[in-house]
């Protein structure tokens, strides 16, 4: 057994449990240390192609950089508003209605927070109450039962099924209509729907989001909207739709999002919480003593962003189709269950035919003798056999990138 093959072996076998001499609050304990976390230093151990955590391996705009220094010399440098600089509210305030055709009044319905994780968990503390349920579809973005936990509420799950094997490549992620209606009860405060959707690469379509908001609306519960990717899609038949633009939910809808994805600073942590005067209250009450604001050039230049950012968010997208079309048809070819994702730059892939127990053991394969690490995707479900033969694979690189990936990847045998 290689160093790096026993430095992941005690990952997983330190997992979730907690240490009897921990001084972690008993709310965090569940959790360990974050998945991406963990599987970046264990790349960076083994010296592995990082496929694991989203982040690219470039740079965004130009401009964008630009105006940081613009905004530095020009003198804002002090703490910004606590709802975030009018420069970045009115943009996307400007953007959302274009988007729409809804308009906002960027003072009262925006919120600027410390990304979209921040956004997050401002909006569970500052929404929800002890004893109160969330549901989240699964697998989930792992931050999501974190939040959910430090307010105190109660996740109920929905699972979010991988297409048949014998299904098309393009086929979705799916769920029971009647799992859903069932998670809905007297103490539901909000459903989570995060779309396009990390891992899976879904994109919820119109009938979904109907099904969604009507049974909002029947049961009286916000919907948190997590639509970092929103940008990032790649079908034209199924277009990215927001929720809050369906009938009924307009203000009963918060909806989150983020700089970082769309335009590839994921460093500069600059997200947005939009919602009615009522839920930002909300998320207001929690924000102010979690960051208070959020770095002040860098709203300006994520106001230049999205105001002048049209052309390079085309880029970017053409991009991605290229490195995930490449990602999907080499690990089609190398014997993987591929499932092609319609959004995000995240690809889930079916690792079964190669022989391994679960997910956590062909990662921990894929990083120390072969040299990529990927994430295991049981950690971002409760019910963990619905994702022990998947694994899922970042796109979000330079082309040279992924064909390294891949020329490593040609070493697993099917």
């Amino acid at each position: 057994m290689t160093h790096t093959t026993r430095r992941i072996a005690r990952v997983y076998a330190r997992g979730m449990t907690a240490d009897a001499s921990s001084h972690v609050a008993d709310r965090f304990r569940p959790f360990g240390t974050t998945i991406f976390a963990e599987m970046t230093r264990l790349a960076n151990e083994a010296g592995a192609i990082n496929l694991s955590q989203g982040f690219p391996d470039f740079d965004g705009p130009a401009f964008v950089k630009e105006a940081v220094g613009e905004a530095i010399a020009a003198g804002h440098n002090q703490y910004a508003p606590t709802g975030g600089v009018p420069a970045l509210t009115t943009a996307i305030a400007g953007r959302w209605q274009r988007d729409t055709g809804l308009s906002l009044d960027p003072a009262r319905q925006i919120t600027v927070t410390a990304g979209c994780t921040e956004a997050l968990a401002a909006t569970f503390l500052g929404t929800c109450n002890p004893g109160d349920e969330v549901i989240l579809f699964e697998p989930y973005y792992d931050s999501y039962r974190a939040c959910v936990a430090m307010a105190g509420a109660t996740p109920r799950f929905v699972g979010l099924r991988a297409p048949p094997t014998d299904a098309p490549p393009n086929a979705p992620y799916t769920f029971d209509e009647n799992e859903l209606r069932g998670a809905f009860s007297d103490r539901t405060r909000a459903i989570l729907v995060n779309t396009p959707h990390n891992p899976t690469g879904k994109v919820f379509t119109r009938q979904e989001l109907e099904l969604i908001a009507s049974l909002c609306v029947q049961h009286n519960v916000i919907a948190v909207c997590d639509e970092v990717y929103e940008y990032l899609v790649f079908d034209p038949d199924l277009p990215h739709i927001r929720l809050a633009t369906i009938d009924g939910m307009a203000d009963r809808t918060l909806t989150l999002s983020s700089l970082g994805k769309t335009f590839s600073f994921t460093g500069w942590k600059i997200g947005w919480a939009i919602g009615s005067p009522e839920l930002t209250a909300g998320v207001r009450a929690a924000h102010q003593f979690l960051t208070y604001a959020v770095a002040t050039p860098l709203q300006h230049a994520a106001a230049a962003a999205i105001e002048r950012g049209d052309d390079s968010i085309r880029d970017l997208v053409s991009h991605y189709r290229a490195t995930r079309d490449y990602l999907a048809d080499a690990l089609s070819d190398l014997g993987f269950g591929v499932s092609v994702p319609a959004g995000t730059y995240f690809l889930m892939a079916d690792h079964s035919p190669f022989g391994f127990a679960d997910d956590v053991a062909f990662c921990k394969h894929l990083t120390s003798e072969i040299g990529v690490a990927a994430i295991p995707p049981t950690a971002f479900y409760e019910h963990k056999d619905l994702g022990r033969h998947l694994v899922r694979f970042a796109f979000c690189k330079k082309m040279a990138t992924m064909e390294q990936a891949i020329e490593r990847l040609s070493r697993l045998k099917s």
